[in-house]
């Protein structure tokens, strides 16, 4: 299990170098922060249910933040 959270590392370190260069530097330090954490994680030899009931959280707080955001703070463009 501590090898997916090194794949989720991965994979978000490539998406955090994908916003640098694309000039989006908030999403980038977003990403990562996430890639030091699942790197982190994934060394801790945690039992794979601990694995498992961190990423549920992980899962829980990016679907109240990204709800939270599309609801309050995001500006819709109506096509512009």
């Amino acid at each position: 299990m501590e090898r997916m959270y090194r794949v989720l590392g991965f994979w978000t370190g490539i998406f955090a170098v994908l916003f640098l260069v694309g000039d989006m530097v908030e999403a980038s330090i977003l990403f990562f922060a996430q890639t030091g954490i699942f790197v982190a994680l994934s060394y801790l030899k945690l039992s794979e249910r601990a694995y498992i009931y961190i990423f549920g959280a992980y899962l829980t707080v990016f679907m109240v933040g990204f709800t939270y955001y599309t609801t309050f703070i995001m500006q819709p463009s109506f096509g512009h």
